[in-house]
């Protein structure tokens, strides 16, 4: 583990800490969004917002897939194994998102329906052949990063003729997500740390013309503690000068182009869909996948007929909020108290990449310690 805690120095950290000190302008806001939930809990666990100074905002971004997921997407999942009694196969993280009617995917396993934790949709693979007379659905779920996995089930099924098999498609784009957000102004950003997963599948061409377009720098970043500062240092010193390019920080996993051969497979098994909707964000154009007409046997979306309707998370949670830049977890009423891990209200609060549960478990004790240090309550 050596080569991971050269990324971790204590002294390192403190020395490039004193640079972005020495870089940032003083009385000048910098406002920067992390898009990729690894990057909110990096920065949470090792406490690096401590570290900068004050002029300068990590923002949280909709960089969670499991929390992007809007509630009609859950419920259509329910639907699947309530109504049509297939064996539902999905990522842990989604078994607890609250949905509709105070319903969840683990709610509904509880009720008898087949609901199962997967790791990979070669798992779900190997249920349908194991089950050739029960219809296996896997949820596919994610960004770029995990598209190519289903895209290699969907291929697996077609060669095999599986017909038992399916895939709910919930596949999301992350440079459409990074557009709507410039476009929609709203979050007021300076620039962007650049996912790192995602990139070592789409490379850090995609984000040019964002840079481009919206004059806002994007650093491509690893999720370590060194990684994360450099990056900060890095778009600083790009607002300072009055660049907006895009650099690749991550560059002992990214390239320019990314990862050919997983991108082609995923363009032979999927499509753009006109728009898609996101927790927090509505309908965003040309932001997520759908199965290309080939493979549309194994699409569970037209083979059990389904239709999503908007609709709204439970009024108290402030997840969508937090997903687009809005605010932070502790400006939520509930957050801590009504909605927790054990007690989650929101998908925020659920996912290992959520917002909520990396200031809960991390950085709701740096509160604690500047509420005592200030005197304040709050």
């Amino acid at each position: 583990m050596k080569y991971v805690d050269d990324f971790r120095n204590g002294e390192l950290a403190r020395k490039i800490a004193a640079r972005i000190h020495a870089a940032a302008v003083p009385g000048r806001r910098y406002r920067l969004m992390e898009f990729c939930g690894g990057h909110t809990h990096a920065i949470a666990r090792y406490g690096l917002t401590a570290l900068l100074p004050p002029g300068i905002e990590l923002i949280h971004g909709p960089g969670c897939p499991v929390c992007v997921l809007p509630v009609a997407r859950i419920d259509s999942a329910i639907e699947l194994a309530l109504e049509h009694r297939v064996t539902l196969c999905t990522y842990g993280d989604l078994l607890r998102v609250p949905a509709s009617r105070r319903m969840s995917l683990y709610k509904a396993r509880a009720a008898g329906a087949d609901v199962r934790l997967v790791y990979s949709s070669a798992d779900a693979l190997a249920l349908a052949r194991a089950m050739p007379q029960q219809q296996v659905v896997f949820v596919g779920i994610g960004f770029e990063t995990t598209t190519p996995p289903t895209a290699v089930a969907l291929l697996a099924a077609q060669a095999e003729r599986l017909d038992n098999f399916s895939v709910f498609s919930n596949h999301v784009l992350t440079p459409a997500a990074m557009r709507h957000l410039l476009a929609d102004g709203d979050a007021n950003l300076d620039g962007f740390i650049g996912p790192s997963h995602v990139s070592t599948i789409i490379g850090t061409a995609p984000y040019r013309a964002i840079a481009h377009d919206y004059r806002k720098p994007v650093v491509v970043t690893g999720f370590e503690p060194l990684d994360v500062l450099q990056a900060v240092l890095m778009l600083v010193t790009q607002i300072n000068e009055g660049r907006a390019d895009t650099e690749n920080q991550f560059t002992r996993a990214v390239t320019e182009v990314g990862n050919l051969k997983a991108q082609a497979i995923v363009a032979q098994t999927f499509e753009l869909r006109d728009e898609f909707e996101w927790r927090g964000l509505g309908l965003v154009p040309g932001s997520a996948l759908a199965i290309r007409a080939p493979f549309a046997r194994w699409d569970a979306e037209k083979r059990f007929q389904l239709s999503a309707n908007p609709v709204a998370d439970v009024k108290a949670c402030q997840c969508g909020q937090i997903l687009r830049g809005r605010c932070k977890p502790t400006d939520c009423k509930v957050f801590g108290t009504a909605c927790t891990p054990a007690t989650p209200l929101g998908a925020c609060m659920v996912s290992s990449e959520g917002a909520c549960a990396a200031h809960y478990q991390y950085a709701r004790f740096n509160d604690v310690d500047a509420s005592v240090a200030t005197g304040s309550t709050h």
